[in-house]
């Protein structure tokens, strides 16, 4: 049995891994931040916000906005994809291969920004990775070649990677135990609200411009999270209780720590979780809407459809994972998930052509699996490593493994050319097995304090 690999970071209340912090006199205070005078006691629907203060609430809307775009920018890609093969003259691989590099390239722009943000702080780490998928999701809307887009779509990830990692640390200081994974499971749906607004203004540009100019202005629209940067240096600021912790060690930033050890099992087995679980997302998300088009043969118009049960789906699981891995624990919310998500995968991928209504219906249940799994990650990797650390373990344990994941997309796109589109899909189930097993070698973090 896998013990608690860090010894120094004491659990709420008694010790038992059960939160008994968020009484009156206990625990850590909430938010572990800024108390701004008297806190509730985060029950009823929205006590989780509500004890989050104002300096907590307004780090949750710039963490929220930040990942909401950084999906929209993300899925301008999968969204365009057919149009920027037709243009390019692409084939199949050619096409995984652009979300292959977006994904790897983010493996290093997280672990750096993970760095960074021990070291220099969460925020204005935030602001950096926002700017830089910012401005190359922007320049790939004019590339002159599919070179120059490959280049540029690898920059992009660069940011990519390091929004989510930074963002879910800084809220995650605010949080309480008790609801913890609750508010970062409202953090992760902001992915499904940045995927659709995606989809809206891709049926917008695409049903009212030519596809050779189309997918050119959805990429340039990828500046608009520009904007989110002017809120965030005026009114975002770090937990001061965790920068605290983190200017006083010597440690912090360093990568070396992570692979202590005392760090070392739970850095590796959190890597093979990380691969799994976003092996199979990717695989879906960059896939899907091709799958749509060329396989099932619907119009924009109906792909945009379908994507909307996907994405309604994916939003409603986000919430419903938050709130059970606080009431089932983080390991047991993932394993249900990864179960339900290739079962899901399977079922999706093999309904009978003329079958259109049970793929729209079938989509629902699908989004709402493979987006219930992530609603964890936020609380669960940020438990699992101590203040001085917390964003280096957590950058690098989610980056490295989106980047491993990455080359599911780019191995359903060449085996789609021989087998088609769904019959390729089908290793997004695979990841969610690789997720079960990682499961073995980490330990249960409900109820533990960030220290």
């Amino acid at each position: 049995m896998n013990t608690d690999p860090i010894s120094s970071t004491p659990k709420d209340g008694t010790g038992d891994g059960v939160d008994s912090g968020t009484g009156p006199g206990t625990g850590p205070p909430p938010g572990s931040g800024q108390p701004d005078g008297p806190q509730p006691d985060g029950s009823g629907w929205f006590g989780w916000f509500r004890e989050l203060g104002a300096s907590g609430r307004r780090a949750f809307a710039g963490a929220f906005g930040g990942y909401a775009l950084d999906s929209y920018d993300f899925f301008t890609l999968p969204l365009g994809m057919v149009a920027i093969g037709a243009y390019f003259s692409l084939d199949t691989g050619q096409t995984g291969l652009l979300t292959t590099v977006t994904l790897v390239l983010s493996a290093l722009g997280g672990a750096l920004a993970g760095i960074l943000a021990d070291r220099i702080g969460r925020v204005r780490t935030l602001i950096l990775t926002v700017i830089t998928y910012a401005t190359f999701t922007l320049l790939c809307g004019f590339a002159p070649n599919y070179e120059t887009l490959l280049v540029f779509r690898a920059l992009q990830g660069l940011g990519f990677g390091g929004e989510w990692a930074v963002g879910a640390i800084l809220v995650a200081e605010y949080a309480t135990a008790k609801n913890r994974g609750r508010t970062l499971g409202v953090i992760q749906s902001s992915w499904a609200v940045g995927w659709a607004l995606a989809v809206v203004v891709y049926t917008l540009v695409f049903q009212f411009l030519d596809e050779d100019i189309a997918w050119r202005v959805l990429f340039w629209t990828g500046a608009l999270p520009a904007l989110l940067i002017l809120y965030v240096r005026r009114n975002v600021t770090d937990a001061p209780k965790a920068t605290e912790q983190r200017r006083s060690s010597r440690d912090r930033g360093s990568f070396r720590a992570i692979f202590t050890r005392d760090l070392r099992r739970t850095t590796l087995f959190g890597v093979l979780l990380s691969t799994g679980v976003q092996g199979g997302y990717y695989t879906l998300a960059t896939w899907v809407p091709s799958y749509l088009k060329t396989d099932r043969g619907l119009t924009v118009v109906g792909t945009g459809g379908f994507l909307t049960f996907l994405i309604s789906g994916a939003f409603i699981g986000y919430l419903t994972g938050g709130y059970l891995t606080d009431k089932l624990g983080r390991k047991n919310n993932v394993a249900l998930f990864a179960v339900l998500s290739a079962v899901c995968v399977v079922a999706y991928t093999n309904v009978p052509i003329g079958s259109n209504t049970l793929v729209l219906l079938l989509g629902f249940p699908l989004g709402f699996c493979m987006s219930a799994i992530f609603s964890g990650f936020g609380s669960f990797l940020s438990e699992l490593y101590p203040t001085a650390v917390r964003g280096t373990g957590q950058g690098f344990v989610y980056n490295t493994g989106r980047a491993v994941g990455a080359f599911f997309p780019t191995l359903v796109g060449f085996l789609a050319g021989s087998w088609g589109v769904s019959g390729a899909l089908i290793f997004g189930a695979v990841g969610y097995g690789v997720a079960l097993v990682a499961l073995l070698g980490l330990p249960e973090t409900r109820g533990r304090a960030l220290l």
